[in-house]
């Protein structure tokens, strides 16, 4: 009687369980599925916030970060935790503003300011930009020279390379490339483990905020800001948002997209200071004459290895650079002169646009291979420009933003503003404290 009664009651359990889970496997199927068609959205606008996150650890880039490591050790780490912050808001802003108002930044400027502003603005971004181009050219000129190849060989050929990639292709085509060289900053974080920091001494120096009072310190903090925070940046990545076609409605997979880039970017800063901290600064090597020259200064302390990847970063990212910039001030300049632009246009429809990127790119690789020229301290210099011309450009991008007749709903939060105001003014503050104590000595 009592098995009876317990094979009778199978099928009700049986039913009990199949009608409770069967609700769980619809949601969950229906949660894949929302996140498989997230996933296709967030790849499909894959590009250019990664892209410009990561392009900013350039030659000078790494080379600044590299001496900060070397001169001051672990003791500037703290600065990355405002600086990314800062970073995500200013990079989201642009992106946003190319997704909602289909117009790159240069545009938009001379639309609502006037061409006078506009064009002291670009005259200034392409002085900082040239010098700039320059330091990718000696990045790739540093780096292979450690491997035996000539200045002369590395130099044109990388030139021609950058210049054919752009030319020839169209923005799908380069895109891919990028991506693919973004991957590759990857070295810099394996570069740094290998270099075994201590550990519980950086984590200490990213909680509590200090720094030496001395210009060179100032200096120093300004040029971070400057390379972390580039004003080219901004030109380009809304720039590159609406060549890639990328609207409002595909807006918040952008903003994950720029996010992520971001972080990875300040990671891999992060790492490259670290580095050097803990291998050139501990060493008692408190100065370097360029990228290439830490990468060498790598091997007896950090070994072959950490070396070797540190060489290979700085190729990667001086190639992947030199691509970039030059792209980005024919953007700039074509976009506040209104020129036709754009990698998806032929050079016939868009004369103007890649005259002006080949002639970045022979200049600046051609100023490298002149014998005596003051290069490293044209890069650390161009890095402190850019620190001193980005609140300029952060006012005009805060003043945009907040125009309900251009944003709609898509204007800026309370906290945006916040942060992009008090970003103007504490980087502000510093270079013009920094100008003063420089002219007085």
């Amino acid at each position: 009687m009592q098995e009876r009664r317990a094979y009778s009651l199978q099928p009700t359990a049986y039913s009990l369980l199949s009608s409770s889970l069967q609700p769980t496997a619809h949601s969950l199927k229906r949660w894949l599925r929302d996140w498989k068609l997230r996933l296709l959205i967030f790849f499909s606008i894959l590009g250019p916030g990664f892209i410009t996150a990561n392009v900013d650890n350039d030659a000078g880039g790494i080379y600044t970060y590299s001496l900060a490591g070397a001169k001051f050790g672990y003791l500037l780490l703290w600065i990355f935790v405002p600086m990314t912050i800062a970073l995500v808001v200013v990079q989201e802003m642009c992106s946003r503003m190319g997704a909602v108002t289909g117009k790159g930044l240069s545009d938009l400027i001379r639309e609502e300011f006037g061409f006078r502003i506009t064009f002291l603005m670009m005259a200034a971004l392409v002085l900082a930009n040239f010098t700039n181009v320059m330091a990718e050219f000696a990045g790739v000129a540093s780096s292979l020279q450690i491997f035996g190849v000539s200045p002369y060989i590395s130099v044109p050929a990388s030139a021609f390379l950058v210049w054919v990639l752009v030319v020839r292709g169209d923005y799908k085509s380069v895109e891919k490339v990028f991506l693919v060289a973004s991957g590759f900053y990857i070295a810099y974080i394996v570069s740094g483990a290998l270099a075994h920091p201590d550990w519980l001494l950086a984590a200490a120096n990213v909680a509590r905020p200090r720094m030496p009072l001395t210009t060179e310190a100032l200096m120093m903090v300004v040029g971070l800001i400057g390379t972390t925070i580039a004003p080219w940046m901004q030109f380009y990545l809304q720039a590159a948002v609406v060549e890639k076609g990328v609207q409002a409605e595909q807006y918040a997979a952008s903003r994950v997209e720029v996010v992520i880039g971001c972080i990875f970017m300040s990671v891999v800063a992060f790492f490259i200071v670290v580095a050097c901290a803990a291998t050139l600064h501990v060493g008692g090597q408190h100065e370097i004459k360029d990228a290439g020259h830490a990468a060498v200064a790598l091997r007896p302390l950090a070994g072959r290895y950490a070396s070797l990847l540190f060489t290979f970063g700085l190729f990667n990212a001086s190639l992947f650079a030199a691509s970039i910039l030059p792209l980005a001030t024919a953007y700039t300049v074509c976009e506040g002169l209104g020129f036709e632009s754009g990698v998806n246009k032929r050079f016939s429809e868009a004369p103007f646009f890649y005259w002006l990127y080949t002639l970045l790119i022979v200049l600046g690789a051609g100023v490298v291979l002149i014998p005596g020229f003051p290069l490293i301290r044209m890069i650390f210099l161009s890095q402190v420009i850019n620190g001193l011309l980005l609140p300029f450009i952060l006012v005009f991008m805060v003043l945009l933003i907040n125009r309900v007749d251009l944003m709609g709903e898509y204007t800026n939060s309370r906290l945006y503003n916040v942060i992009t105001w008090a970003t103007v003014i504490v980087v502000g503050l510093l270079g013009a404290i920094l100008t003063v104590a420089t002219l007085r000595g």
